[in-house]
């Protein structure tokens, strides 16, 4: 057998061991060298970084919606109210599938297709790890259906917000307005910041027009969660700033007062206190129960809202622009006088119609066979003699009535503290050729002159305007609120008031004290016995025209087709506290239709406020179509 221990070599495998191990040792220290500064770095050099990345998954910053703040009457009456609510929302980041959760809420809870369209909008807009909304004022049974099957929903929470509320509902649906959830176009105008963990947003009315005072200031706090997103503790919190109170005006018993007077008619009143500017009631009915509109009003419900021949949603104290009628003969009266245009002693024969100089076409007087001779303006207003004010009206020229007619607050805003007010309309020479393209004529300045043809007003600015009349030309805008948390606001005054002589204002308004207490008065059977003094004017507004040879026969028109009846008044003469303008749609006749409405919220306001009021009141309020004649019979 061949001896091969003559081929080993001891010593050279010895060497080639000890190489072998020196170099696995060398790699041994390298890569724990490698380890331990890899240790090193991410427990001591990293350390920061890593604890808060640990952190962002266990504790969250959440934004704490403020309290809205509510909203008072002159009394303390609450008008808008919070109460509380339970919102389904969902943290993306904590649902391991979106599609499937939404699937399995589904079948927990109907949804509509408007509901989820609204949470996949919101989703993208969304930053990590918010909430997005899905179902809002979740009833006891939902609630507790989800509350059973909440294992099985990660990623799903309620939380309690708080829900606007309007105890009187309808009775100020257009005065307080409404909130609303967010939308796309909210966004647009939106302070992002301001509206952290809000979801609603004054849509119209004192809850849009005071929104940023309503709103608040948000709140945060840093919460800690488990691993399926339920909060475990609070580590730190700022408490949100509820919003200002508004503390208004108005008198809620006026208001319902205002709205039963109007009973089932269509139409508006508005009162001021002529003192302050403040609006005391404004009602537009029919009205609407604003609440469904908060978390959303259904499809069904809003287009029996739009599509109603009443049109309940349209604000018709603010919005409305109807003829004035007969109410804007005090206002051109005082414009004959002040302008020169007649005397006090001027006088005119009324025959029952006006004719312009070699023309055949007649303006009609209201009164078939007219007012006879000699109607003085005193007559005219009292009696409300068209013929009169056709032929001062003519003489004055619609440049003169357009001045004095702006100056009592026709044909621009008022600037009352509400959105969306409508500016009726004064027209002019320029008005005209710009709108129609056509020169002015006479006519048109005959049509005016008794409150038709082109002239709109809305009933706030009759009311603004009876109240200039009263405080013989005071200038002061009307206001909705007294005091905004504990501020007062100030009574707002223009820089100037309307200068006219005593004298003039004296027979203007001792004439329209006789549309109410004369024997002649238009309305002095409505009116009726009162224990007060009051001064008031008639008027009707044409809704069709009629042709010159035929007569007025509301027994052949449709009720949509009868005259506005249109009351103005103030009271007391001499002290003027209280000014309403009333305007019932195709009531027909002023007299006997509107003036019971306002004479109703002034008897009202009497009871409740028997002696003037220096600023108490405001302390206690922070505590808690073109015609061509008229038809008018009053």
């Amino acid at each position: 057998m061949p001896d091969f221990s003559t081929l080993k070599n001891p010593q050279w495998e010895s060497r080639l061991y000890a190489a072998r191990a020196s170099f696995t040792l060398l790699v041994v220290v390298l890569l724990l060298g490698v380890l331990l500064w890899r240790y090193h770095d991410l427990q001591i050099n990293r350390h920061q970084d890593f604890a808060t990345l640990a952190d962002n998954n266990r504790i969250h910053v959440r934004a704490l919606p403020p309290a809205r703040g509510l909203i008072y009457d002159r009394n303390g009456v609450l008008l808008a109210d919070n109460r509380p609510g339970f919102t389904l929302s969902i943290v993306v980041e904590r649902s391991k599938n979106l599609a499937q959760l939404l699937a399995d809420i589904g079948e927990l809870l109907a949804f509509k297709d408007t509901e989820l369209a609204r949470f996949e909008k919101l989703v993208k807009r969304r930053r990590p790890y918010e909430s997005v909304p899905l179902r809002f004022n979740l009833s006891e049974t939902e609630q507790a259906m989800i509350a059973v099957n909440e294992h099985r929903l990660s990623g799903v929470e309620v939380s309690a917000q708080l829900i606007r509320d309007y105890p009187l509902a309808n009775q100020l649906a257009h005065v307080i307005g409404y909130t609303g959830r967010i939308n796309e176009r909210d966004l647009k105008r939106l302070d992002p910041h301001r509206y952290k963990g809000s979801h609603m947003t004054g849509k119209t009315g004192l809850e849009k027009y005071y929104e940023d005072q309503l709103l608040g200031e948000v709140g945060y706090e840093n919460v800690e969660t488990n691993a399926r997103g339920r909060v475990m503790r609070v580590l730190e919190r700022t408490d949100p700033v509820p919003g200002a109170d508004l503390h208004l005006y108005l008198d809620s018993r006026l208001q319902k007062i205002a709205i039963d007077a109007l009973g089932e008619e269509r139409g508006a009143v508005v009162a001021l206190d002529t003192v302050t500017g403040g609006v005391l009631a404004l009602a537009s009915m029919p009205s609407f129960d604003p609440n469904p509109f908060v978390t959303g009003i259904s499809t069904k419900a809003y287009k029996a809202l739009t599509g109603s021949l009443d049109q309940p949603l349209f604000d018709r104290a603010l919005r409305g622009q109807y003829p004035p009628g007969s109410t804007i003969k005090p206002v051109f009266g005082l414009a004959a006088l002040d302008s020169g245009t007649v005397t006090m002693g001027y006088r005119v024969y009324d025959p029952g119609y006006y004719q312009l100089e070699n023309k055949k076409h007649k303006y009609r007087d209201w009164k078939r066979g007219g007012h006879g001779s000699k109607i003085s303006i005193y007559d005219a207003i009292v009696q409300s003699c068209d013929v009169y004010f056709y032929d001062v009206g003519f003489r004055a020229g619609i440049d003169v009535l357009h001045d004095y007619g702006t100056r009592f607050g026709y044909g621009h805003k008022t600037g009352i503290d509400l959105p969306a007010e409508a500016p009726g309309l004064m027209p002019s020479r320029d008005w005209k050729q710009g709108a129609r393209g056509r020169v002015w004529y006479p006519g048109d300045t005959i049509n005016v002159s008794i409150g038709q043809g082109f002239m709109l007003a809305t009933p706030l600015q009759m009311a603004v305007s009876v109240s200039r009349l009263a405080t013989r030309g005071e200038v002061r805008k009307p206001r909705m609120v007294n005091a905004v948390g504990n501020e007062l606001t100030a009574p707002v005054s223009e820089p100037a008031s309307i200068d006219i002589p005593p004298r003039y204002w004296d027979i203007v308004i001792d004439a329209m004290a006789g549309v109410v207490g004369d024997l002649r008065g238009t309305a002095r059977r409505a009116i009726g016995k009162i224990d007060y003094t009051m001064a008031g004017k008639t008027g009707t507004a044409q809704v069709v025209g009629i042709k010159q040879d035929e007569k007025y026969d509301a027994s052949k028109l449709a009720k949509l087709q009868l005259d506005h009846a249109l009351f103005i008044a103030f009271a007391p003469l001499e002290n003027p506290r209280i000014a309403v303008a009333v305007i019932v749609e195709n009531g027909e006749h002023g007299s006997s239709t509107a003036a019971p409405v306002a004479r109703d919220v002034i008897n009202a306001y009497f009871k409740y406020y028997p002696e003037p009021s220096t600023g108490e009141l405001a302390e206690e309020a922070v505590a808690p179509g073109t015609v061509e004649s008229s038809h008018e019979s009053g």
